[in-house]
């Protein structure tokens, strides 16, 4: 919820799609591929992060934003068509509600474009030449974010982790 927000304003700051064309000399990307994209890794947002573990698909997650602290448990699963969607239960101070938030993925000239669903727009999730503006420099490997007290990497600790996860 607040840290899906969060994230959708960083995504939007990156370079778009107009409308909601489907990047040229794109495909789906595969359920492999994307396992490997996410598969045991801490995605770092503006307002906190989220954690995707392979075993069991496990997907937790911890903001602090404009509508106070919140957590969330739940499972983290893939399709066929590309996408990696969020089902978890998010805790709040006004209680507990049920969430899921869906991304698709696109891969071409080893440039991957990322699309919050139903209305998002397609940007460079990451750059063929790993970029250190791209959104997938803030999937940070859980082991590495696990050494940090707060769960938070310096630019340059990110930086470390390779553009082609």
């Amino acid at each position: 919820m607040a840290g899906l927000t969060g994230l959708a304003a960083g995504a939007a700051e990156a370079a778009t799609m107009p409308g909601d064309n489907i990047p040229a000399g794109t495909r789906v990307m595969t359920p492999f591929e994307i396992y490997v994209l996410y598969r045991d890794k801490n995605w770092q947002w503006a307002d906190g992060s989220g954690q995707m573990v392979s075993a069991d698909r496990r997907f937790t997650a911890r903001v602090d934003g404009e509508n106070g602290k919140s957590w969330a448990e739940g499972r983290w699963m893939i399709t066929k068509t590309g996408r990696m969607c969020f089902k978890a239960d998010w805790h709040t101070e006004k209680g507990k509600f049920p969430a899921k938030t869906c991304f698709s993925h696109r891969i071409g000239d080893g440039a991957v474009y990322q699309k919050r669903e139903p209305n998002g727009v397609w940007y460079v999730f990451r750059h063929a030449d790993g970029r250190v503006e791209d959104e997938a420099r803030k999937l940070i490997s859980i082991s590495l974010a696990s050494e940090k007290k707060n769960g938070e990497l310096t630019a340059a600790e990110a930086a470390l982790q390779s553009p082609k996860q």
